[in-house]
Order: C-alpha cells, then sequence, then structure tokens
C-alpha cells in the first residue's frame, strides 16, 4: 500500500502558504485605506477648478493659489479666528474639509501646481514681467505658512500626515529660496525713473 502522507503533507503545507497569503492581500486595503483616500482626494474643489481656468495671467493665477492654499492651512488650523468672512464664505463656501493627512496633501499639491506654473511661463517666456511678482505673492505667502506648518509638526504622528506635511514644508522652503534669487531692483534704476518724471514735469510747466 502507497504512503499518501507525504503528499498530503505537502499540499496541507501549500494551502496554508496560500491561505496565509491570501490574508495578507484581504489586510492591504485596510492598511492603506487612508493612504488610498488621500489619492483619490482632489486637491481642488470643481469652483476652484473653474476660476484657476479662468484666470490666465500668470501672476493674478498664483494670487488665486495663494488664496485657495490660505483656506487649506485655516482649516489645518482651525478655530473661530480663522473663520472665513462672510464675503469670502459667499464666494468660496466653506472652509475645505477632510483629515490632517487630506489638507496637507491638498496644500502641496497646490504649492506644488503654483510652482509648476510659474516654471512653465519661465519656460516659454523667460523675461515676463509676470514672474517675479508671482514668485515674489507666492514667497509673501510661503513666509506666513511656514512657521504655522512648521508648529505642526510635534501634532503629525501618523505616517501619511507626516509625508503629506513635510512635503508642503519641503515645497514653501523652496519658494523662498527662489525668492532669494530674484534680481532686486538698482537704486539707479529708481533714480533714473524719478529723474524722468521730474523732467516730464518741467517739459508740461514750459508748454505754453
Amino acid at each position: 500500500m502507497k504512503n499518501f502522507t507525504p503528499r498530503l503533507t505537502r499540499r496541507s503545507a501549500s494551502l496554508l502558504l496560500l491561505l496565509l497569503a491570501l490574508a495578507a492581500v484581504s489586510l492591504l486595503p485596510v492598511a492603506r485605506a487612508d493612504a488610498a483616500s488621500v489619492q483619490r482626494r482632489e486637491h481642488l474643489t470643481e469652483q476652484e477648478v473653474e476660476m484657476v481656468r479662468d484666470t490666465q495671467e500668470l501672476d493674478r493665477r498664483v494670487s488665486l493659489f495663494v488664496k485657495i492654499a490660505e483656506r487649506r492651512v485655516a482649516a489645518v488650523v482651525g478655530g473661530a479666528a480663522v473663520a472665513p468672512s462672510a464675503k469670502d464664505a459667499e464666494k468660496w463656501g466653506e472652509l475645505p474639509k477632510g483629515t490632517r493627512a487630506q489638507l496637507f496633501n491638498d496644500l502641496a499639491r497646490i504649492l506644488d501646481e503654483a510652482i509648476n506654473n510659474i516654471d512653465d511661463v519661465g519656460a516659454r517666456s523667460p523675461n515676463s514681467s509676470t514672474i517675479p511678482k508671482a514668485v515674489k505673492h507666492l514667497a509673501a505667502a510661503a513666509a506666513r505658512f511656514l512657521p504655522q506648518l512648521t508648529a505642526l509638526r510635534a501634532g503629525a504622528e501618523e505616517e501619511g500626515e507626516r509625508e503629506a506635511l513635510e512635503q508642503t514644508i519641503d515645497s514653501l522652503e523652496q519658494v523662498l529660496d527662489a525668492a532669494k534669487q530674484l534680481p532686486a531692483e538698482t537704486t539707479e534704476k529708481k533714480d533714473e525713473k524719478k529723474g524722468d518724471k521730474k523732467d516730464e514735469k518741467k517739459d508740461e510747466k514750459k508748454k505754453p
């Protein structure tokens, strides 16, 4: 009589490994639920998408991104002190809702989109006067956001939340570094402009 024990043992071991593998796979959606929800979430509302689409000038579009980012920062910080005004609420609606990880991720993607817009215009029209205006406006916002978000590092305990927060802080620091590279207006140019205006006024006075 043949001994089937070895064959059964091998089959049992294989089935056991298969069951363990299936169990591990079944746990993945639970373990990654938060990360998946962050990835599926749109970082702009439909209303904001339309506003961005309708705003073509770079400096005005970046100003719009700044306002959109401010609303996410306000939603993260919370409190009555950052509640939207009646005028803002009418135009923009209530502050965005979501977990801290979702709001941090929104903010990081909004900043990236603003930076990409500046890069795109810089590649097409490097001498555009809108570029320094846009960078300065974004840098001013970054200087306001950075201390507020840096203070939240200690409370960012979940992995997805920490990653999104650090990505946002990194983007803000990049903006501030880029602003430092902007050429400042020389005093000579300012003096020339003042001198030209004085000459124009003198000429106007001389006219009969």
